[in-house]
């Protein structure tokens, strides 16, 4: 017969190994999942259609017309591309359809996925912005509307509260891009640099705060892109052009504003450590598109015959567009073709700019074998 002391031990034993198992299974479900749906927000980089359906009639925004979805749905869309942004070929990754817009769209299905992205959204409210000066009358889908037109039309989407949830557990959250026209806005205004700078942290906040708002409400993994190399746009290239050789680096970038960029990029970071901490049964993910087209500006012949990364503009409403876009990484000056945003999926599914990395091994074959048939040139794992 066992001692009690002998007993007792056993029984921890037991009480680790089983809590173990506990602990190793719910890491398992948190950091693979075979996502159902996905639910979209940000801005014109994420937006399938909306803008569209939120315009005037006759006064339609250039995504609206030719040469925009000439590429691959050989018709506009209301994609600011020439074809595919980067949640459409997540979605062909996980063997989902696009995501359809929710804004104007009357006969879509909303089962896989929803997209409340809207170009020229910002993060911050459009009444904040206004009392700072920054008053651009493009459009006032903020973040905090389009998730409270998510919010809205939760019972329209799943119906019941655990039906929902469950919709929203199961379900990929793009979080954006989200934050940069907060900073596009201010820079087309040549607002001082200290006074956008102190938009950041407010954007970061804004961010955070719809993170948790959306995991209270059962989201369990976020992908969060970070902003663009601001200092290779041709925008800035072109409206903040200086003889200064010093404000430039070896590719031709201007160093300040891509500095910019980057300290965004590092303040959404610390944030999401805090979120993770916070929520350590939540994937949030961080999409490191900085680094990402910087990483096309600096080695350009490694991916294709792209001259460099944002060195000429296509697809501008009323322009002819070149014979192949395929061949460049800028479309229309503030947006990227769809061989650059393909790549860019690739290095965020595949690649080493997700932090953390995606976990795909739960997910069969035949999805973790997608995805990449029509990429000629991929990003490497270093």
């Amino acid at each position: 017969m066992a001692s009690p002391d002998c007993a007792h031990l056993t029984k921890k034993l037991l009480s680790f190994f089983l809590s173990t198992i506990f602990i190793t299974i719910a890491n398992s479900e948190t950091h693979c999942r075979n996502f159902k749906s996905i639910i979209s927000f940000g801005d014109s980089t994420a937006d399938t259609g909306n803008l569209i359906g939120l315009s005037d009639p006759d006064n339609l925004p250039a995504a609206a017309f030719p040469p925009y979805g000439e590429t691959f749905f050989h018709h506009p869309t209301g994609r600011f591309s020439n074809g595919r942004l980067i949640i459409d070929f997540i979605a062909e990754f996980l063997g989902l359809p696009f995501v359809p817009p929710f804004y104007g769209c009357q006969n879509a299905s909303f089962e896989k996925g929803v997209n409340f992205a809207v170009g020229g959204a910002t993060a911050l409210e459009h009444s904040f912005l206004v009392e700072r000066g920054i008053n651009i009358d493009f459009t006032n889908v903020s973040l905090g509307v389009q998730l409270q037109s998510f919010k809205d039309a939760l019972p329209s989407l799943c119906g019941s509260p655990s039906d929902c949830r469950d919709m929203i557990e199961n379900a990929l959250i793009l979080m954006g891009e989200i934050g940069g026209n907060d900073y596009n806005y201010p820079l087309f205004l040549r607002k001082p640099i200290p006074e956008i700078r102190e938009l950041v942290p407010l954007v970061v906040t804004t961010i955070s705060s719809a993170i948790m708002e959306l995991i209270s409400m059962g989201g369990k993994t976020f992908l969060v892109p970070g902003q663009f190399p601001l200092g290779c746009s041709t925008t800035y290239l072109q409206s903040y052009k200086t003889s200064n050789t010093e404000d430039y680096d070896s590719t031709g970038c201007l160093k300040w504003l891509n500095e910019f960029g980057k300290n965004q990029g590092d303040q959404l970071l610390v944030e999401l450590n805090k979120l993770r901490k916070l929520y350590p049964h939540v994937n949030i993910i961080y999409a490191d598109y900085y680094n990402i087209l910087l990483r096309l500006t600096q080695e350009p012949a490694k991916y294709g015959s792209y001259a460099s990364i944002f060195g000429r503009t296509f697809g501008l409403k009323g322009l002819k567009c070149c014979n192949d876009p395929s061949k460049y990484v800028d479309w229309d000056s503030a947006h990227m073709t769809e061989a650059a945003y393909r790549l860019m999926a690739e290095g965020i599914l595949k690649g080493p700019y997700a932090i953390p990395p995606f976990d795909w091994s739960c997910l069969n074959p035949g999805i973790k074998n997608s995805g990449s048939s029509d990429t000629e040139h991929s990003f490497m794992y270093n």
